[in-house]
């Protein structure tokens, strides 16, 4: 039977909008702190029976229209020999952050099959287990990852990104080059290992201006994009805060465009035109408020997006303190809405 997901992606009729949570695989389901109890998140990320039953479980509890392989967009920046661990609480930090060319120079290429077999393993088991449901893979975008390697991990304001990205053009740009060459060969290896739609994130890119977005990572993310084009599969980017970006985002060559909570479906879809398929977009605080509250909002959304070329989802990902019935009371709804009901 076809996918309602995939349907959805290529902007066809649907029976009834799809539906799939960013950050679904975890965070607040109690069958993954379970799990986190006794293994650390890089350790489930390089151990495929582990990723892959948290893969399902969302699945499993939810009937989400889609899987989302549990990984980190750090796993193939550590595969390229970057010293880097995940603290609970903080996020992604590196041991020795990027500061000149030379830094960039020691970074590894990425050869999927060597450097990240256990991913791809976890891929393919996945595409047995899950059947009919399409299973998205994903990739860090290069600004992002390149952030966490200059900042040394989160950063509220990106001032190392910024300061480097205008001081020292060329480390850069080399920096950039290499990296997405790198998420490049990543997302190709998912794909082949059978994943039905890949979504590239770039979470940090909304702290820049239109204008340095334009000359400092648009042609990185182009690369991506483009490269797979030919692939078969939906290419769906997504970032925080980028409003004032979803034009050039957009234009980088995607079949769907993930929207945050801070632009409207409808808005989104004035701007972006009837050609390309729309993602989101529920304030993921807003799970944590009545149901009638939610209800009503994701009506609203649903109305907004207009039942054809929409994908259900959060603006960002899942918030721990979610309550796991409510993620599937919102899959129920948007499951028996209809246009003009």
């Amino acid at each position: 039977m076809e996918s309602t997901f995939l349907a959805a992606c290529r902007r066809e009729s649907v029976d009834h909008v799809p539906v799939w949570f960013m950050r679904q695989a975890g965070r607040s389901l109690p069958e993954y702190r379970a799990i986190r109890e006794q293994h650390e998140i890089l350790e489930i990320c390089r151990t495929p029976d582990l990723a892959v039953e948290v893969t399902l479980q969302p699945v499993r509890r939810l009937g989400v229209d889609a899987a989302i392989l549990f990984s980190d967009i750090v796993v193939p920046v550590a595969a390229m020999g970057v010293d880097l661990e995940i603290r609970p609480g903080i996020g992604p930090v590196i041991d020795s952050p990027i500061r000149a060319i030379g830094d960039v120079e020691r970074l590894n290429p990425l050869d999927p099959e060597a450097d990240v077999p256990f991913v791809l393993e976890s891929t393919r088991i996945l595409r047995r287990e899950l059947g009919s449901t399409p299973l998205i893979g994903f990739g860090g975008a290069p600004f992002t990852l390149a952030s966490y390697l200059i900042e040394g991990g989160p950063s509220r304001n990106h001032v190392r990104t910024k300061a480097l990205m205008h001081g020292e053009p060329a480390t850069w740009h080399k920096l950039m080059d290499r990296l997405s060459e790198a998420v490049l060969a990543y997302l190709q290896a998912q794909i082949a290992a059978g994943a039905s739609a890949i979504q590239l994130f770039d979470s940090w890119v909304g702290h820049l201006s239109a204008d340095d977005y334009r000359a400092f990572v648009l042609p990185s993310v182009e690369r991506i994009l483009t490269g797979l084009e030919g692939a078969g599969v939906p290419r769906i980017h997504f970032g925080v805060g980028t409003a004032h970006l979803l034009e050039h985002m957009a234009g980088a060559g995607v079949d769907v465009m993930g929207i945050d909570w801070r632009v409207g479906i409808d808005e989104a879809r004035r701007r972006l035109g009837s050609e390309i398929a729309l993602q989101g977009n529920l304030d993921p605080a807003l799970c944590l408020a009545p149901w009638d509250a939610i209800e009503d909002r994701v009506t609203e959304i649903l109305r907004r997006g207009g039942g054809i070329g929409h994908i259900f989802n959060l603006g960002h990902g899942v918030l721990p303190e979610t309550n796991p019935d409510t993620l599937e009371r919102i899959v129920d709804h948007v499951h028996a809405w209809q246009p003009g009901g």
